[in-house]
């Protein structure tokens, strides 16, 4: 049946906006007054998308919905249901807020719910927008009869994760930045400087440094290679791209990122904090320990932690508890956190104490990206004087040569 666009009018002069699937506009007219209202205006939706859409077929990324956007969509949807609001109606009020993909997932959601359709079961049809922790905790609420609580708890989890990876984010950004400014300068330099001062040298015959011999070489090498260079280093940066996406590949990063000296402590707390946050969020809404480790073992990224939560799956099952696995993996997770499930075991608070390491280690994450950017400015500041020192001196020195050789 097709699908029509409507804004109706009742009694009181309030309007609302919707979807609604309907033989044709007539039917859609007759059910719209059976329910007391009258008709604003009906528009049948055409399949053809719109132009953002249809680009977003071929570019992907260009489908994605922020997850900024989900977190609202969650908050509001939890106090629309906690005033009383239908579903469709709540889904409908913010679709016309929405935009582009969004707008249009949550057009086709309320379609699906009008077929009779769970919440849960129609968001699985987005996996790019809803992930698996979402529609499961959904699915919890749905069966517990506290929707609104498990959408309060998404949004929150999902809060926590995107203010943890604009942490991350944000200490690793500022050093990026200066060490690519860096780089770039001293290409420009090789290229543009470098063999003005080269020809004058030559010219006069001078016995160079080895350092000096050596930033010379460099600069006549990138002025005749200067297009293989480049290409060359693109090529490098698509074959490190492809080669984190096969299965070896991310093996061995995930390897690195825990051997690292400073990299390596704060991916443990990462993980850690991770883990709990999610087990607690899914076991606090009513979800089997079971599937909580399954969607938690989605959720992480590094696959030396995925392999825990497998562990976790299989144990629990044969009627292991989950403080025993984590506390055999005292590499990973650190014996505080075995301890505080352990705890929540026995108490029968495992969601509580859950969220109290995952608090732990938030708080943690938050301390060491600021004292890596505290730490990072003068190990910058150090590296980039080495580096103007050792290419002040070599070009220095045969000037002073030149100098030598007149008197």
């Amino acid at each position: 049946m097709p699908l029509f666009h409507y804004k109706t009018i009742n009694k009181e002069g309030k309007t609302t906006e919707g979807t609604s699937e309907a033989k044709d506009k007539f039917a859609l007219y007759h059910l719209i007054k059976a329910d007391g209202n009258a008709v604003v205006f009906t528009e049948e939706v055409k399949n053809k998308l719109p132009l953002s859409v249809s680009i977003s077929k071929y570019l992907p990324f260009l489908d994605n919905v922020k997850t900024h956007d989900k977190i609202i969509f969650a908050r509001n949807l939890s106090k629309m249901i906690d005033a009383g609001l239908p579903i469709t109606r709540a889904l409908s009020i913010m679709e016309r807020e929405a935009k582009n993909t969004f707008k249009k997932v949550l057009m086709e959601l309320n379609v699906s719910l009008s077929k009779g359709n769970t919440l849960s079961d129609s968001m699985k049809n987005y996996p790019k927008v809803f992930s698996t922790l979402f529609v499961s905790m959904i699915k919890s609420g749905e069966e517990s009869g506290n929707l609104s609580s498990s959408l309060k708890n998404v949004a929150l989890q999902m809060e926590k994760s995107y203010q943890l990876n604009r942490k991350i984010r944000g200490a690793l950004m500022y050093p990026i930045i200066i060490l690519g400014l860096m780089f770039a300068i001293g290409v420009l330099m090789m290229i543009y400087m470098v063999p003005t001062l080269t020809a004058t040298f030559t010219g006069l015959g001078l016995d160079l440094p080895l350092s000096t011999r050596l930033i010379i070489g460099t600069s006549n090498f990138l002025v005749s290679y200067f297009l293989f260079v480049i290409l060359g280093f693109v090529a490098f940066i698509f074959l490190f791209i492809f080669a984190i996406h096969t299965p070896k590949g991310q093996r061995l990063l995930d390897f690195l990122l825990l051997k690292m000296p400073i990299i390596g402590k704060i991916t443990k707390q990462i993980n850690s904090a991770r883990t709990a946050r999610t087990l607690s969020s899914l076991i606090s809404s009513g979800v089997d320990i079971i599937v909580a480790a399954a969607v938690t073992r989605d959720v992480l990224q590094n696959s030396y932690y995925k392999e825990v939560l497998d562990e976790i799956e299989t144990s629990v099952q044969k009627g292991t508890t989950m403080s025993s696995v984590f506390s055999s993996h005292q590499d990973l997770y650190p014996v505080f956190v075995s301890e505080m499930v352990s705890v929540g075991e026995e108490t029968g608070k495992t969601g509580d104490m859950l969220l109290s390491v995952a608090l732990f280690y938030e708080e943690e994450i938050d301390q060491t990206t600021k004292d890596m950017s505290s730490v990072i400015e003068p190990v910058l500041m150090i590296v980039i004087g080495i580096a103007v020192g050792i290419f002040a001196i070599s070009i220095i020195s045969p000037i002073y040569s030149i100098g030598d050789s007149i008197k």
